[in-house]
């Protein structure tokens, strides 16, 4: 069941680019609570794996990949459709791609993710749920707000002005969260492997 769920954000999101480039202004506004109903399933599919005892390695991993897809997707989209600065997928999609490197590394050595934290405030920072479900909320929030705005007249009253500033900051906030979630993984983790090539010598 949670695998149903996480794999029904793939047709909710390829629905939702095609209302993004093809539809008219009604559609535009339709597709705000779409992003929010993507978004809130990555928490409802952890909910049901963890309540029916579903949680599997490749659950886990099905579940990283389509956030990570969704992730990436949606930020060139938005930069695609002048919504925000190319940086902000460009910086993403660095920090995803480095720290998935370092991760897979250190599984080959053995070494789990989370093993190669060692600092409470790294293991804070990237295992805790408060952050993960901080950056989650983010980035749903940024999303909901960039879609609102792309749906506004761009001559609009003040209000329209104000959702974008809104959007801006959310999808900065979001970029800045994203980063400090990626260091800690990266840090200890090249000094991880680093340590267990130096004792296999």
């Amino acid at each position: 069941m949670a695998n149903l769920i996480t794999l029904s954000r793939y047709p909710l999101l390829f629905l939702y680019l095609a209302l993004m480039y093809y539809g008219g202004e009604t559609a535009h506004l339709w597709n705000v609570p779409l992003i929010i109903l993507i978004f809130s399933l990555d928490t409802l599919d952890g909910w049901v794996a963890r309540k029916r005892d579903e949680t599997s390695l490749l659950g886990s991993v099905f579940d990283i990949a389509t956030d990570r897809t969704l992730e990436y997707v949606l930020w060139v989209v938005y930069a695609h459709l002048g919504l925000i600065s190319v940086l902000v997928p460009i910086i993403v999609l660095i920090r995803g791609t480095s720290v998935d490197a370092i991760r897979s590394i250190g599984m080959k050595e053995g070494v789990s993710a989370f093993e190669q934290l060692q600092s409470p405030v790294n293991r804070f920072l990237v295992k805790s749920r408060f952050m993960r479900a901080l950056y989650g909320t983010v980035k749903a929030a940024a999303a909901g707000f960039l879609t609102l705005s792309f749906a506004l007249p761009s001559t609009g009253s003040g209000w329209t002005l104000l959702i974008y500033q809104v959007a801006m900051a959310l999808t900065w906030i979001s970029v800045i969260v994203c980063v400090l979630r990626g260091v800690p993984v990266l840090s200890e983790g090249i000094k991880s492997i680093n340590s267990e090539q130096s004792e296999s010598i």
